[in-house]
């Protein structure tokens, strides 16, 4: 059985046995020069981006396409991205990814000092910073394919932070797992948050779609988000103009310490399941943007250290990740396409961690700011 380590560069087309990596170099508009890393193992595929901080744009499992369609035709060149925009909102003019990292030193709402000045843009800047040190592992006995790297989100005299990433496809299953280390570089202590927005649209999204999750406590994030408590876990058909909702929940985990949301298409056959360690990744945050189909009719599984609010106000509330000097953190996730009986099996399992739970009909003031 053969092994291949490999360096990423542009214009690759290796393969051994099930096992394959394609990468290249995007011409044209908004991703011009953009480096787009594909791996396959079986009949599952997921294209990631260096880049974009390594995020995974797509997802590809026995033909059926895993992602969203979003109004921005991505991917796009962090170039084009202005994450500095005095409105802190340039972040969304690159957003098309099925997984999106936020963070690392923020990951939440545009934050501004008392004189209206910018200091921390939505969603952090691990998306949009290019990896280094990219490297591919072929490795036919294990049936498994990987790509590694690492992200550095670096400011002289405030922080050094270090992203090590390896993302996986198995042969014999249609799933995409990552494992992401945060390190503190610094000989100072520091301070850093992470989330992940997991985007998923039709044909898993639609009228009569649901969200399956053990769910201990949940509240909505505003009071925009409150009529729709009682259905928090169900979706509609797309409907131009309607408004963004988001509720912001505490899960309960498994005997492995692991925490699962599941979202099923209409009609039962088929879903997609994000699963996660829990005990770095305790929020988790329900996005469900269901206006019209040209504006991105989506819904974000979000994963977090804390819950998407301006950073100080998450600081305060004790939800910021500490980091001694030369220390670190990590991070485990795993996306997978289920159909069939597997749908039923994977919704009995996070059931049966679920107990009574308490939903709140007004945000909670020590998860939502304002």
């Amino acid at each position: 059985m053969a092994l291949k380590r490999l360096t990423v560069v542009d214009g690759m087309d290796e393969a051994i046995g099930p096992l394959a990596v394609r990468t290249r170099r995007l011409q044209g508009g908004l991703q011009d020069g953009l480096l787009l890393v594909e791996i396959a193992a079986g009949g599952t595929t997921a294209q990631v981006l260096p880049d974009r901080g390594l995020g995974i744009w797509r997802m590809n499992s026995g033909g059926t396409d895993i992602g969203w369609s979003s109004p921005v035709r991505g991917p796009v060149h962090p170039r084009f991205v202005p994450i500095t925009d005095p409105s802190g909102l340039g972040w969304l003019e690159g957003f098309d990814e099925l997984v999106a990292r936020c963070g690392l030193v923020s990951n939440g709402a545009p934050e501004f000092d008392p004189q209206g000045r910018l200091l921390h843009p939505l969603h952090g800047r691990i998306a949009n910073l290019p990896a280094h040190g990219v490297e591919v592992t072929l490795d036919e006995a294990a049936g498994r394919v990987t790509l590694h790297g690492a992200v550095d989100e670096t400011r002289f005299l405030f922080q050094s932070l270090r992203m090590t990433t390896s993302i996986s496809l198995q042969a014999d299953r249609p799933r995409v797992s990552w494992v992401d280390t945060v390190e503190n570089l610094s000989d100072r202590p520091t301070t850093m948050q992470m989330l992940y927005h997991v985007n998923i649209g039709p044909p898993f999204l639609g009228a009569g779609s649901e969200l399956v999750a053990a769910v201990e406590e949940l509240a909505p994030r505003d009071h925009g988000a409150a009529a729709d408590v009682p259905t928090w876990n169900r979706y509609d058909e797309s409907r131009p103009g309607r408004p963004e909702q988001v509720h912001f929940m505490a899960l309960r985990s498994d005997e492995a310490g692991r925490a699962s949301a599941m979202l099923v298409a209409p009609g039962g056959g088929d879903a997609v399941c994000l699963s996660w360690r829990s005990d770095t990744l305790p929020c988790f945050s329900l996005w469900k943007n269901q206006g019209g189909l040209a504006d991105g009719y989506v819904t974000g599984l979000e994963p977090g250290t804390n819950y998407p609010n301006p950073r100080s106000f998450e600081a305060a509330q004790g939800r910021v990740v500490s980091l001694p000097p030369r220390a670190g953190v990590s991070f485990a996730l795993e996306l997978e396409h289920l159909t069939g009986p597997a749908v039923a099996s994977v919704r009995e399992r996070i059931m049966a961690t679920a107990a009574d739970s308490r939903s709140h009909d007004r945000p909670r003031p020590d998860w939502s700011a304002g």
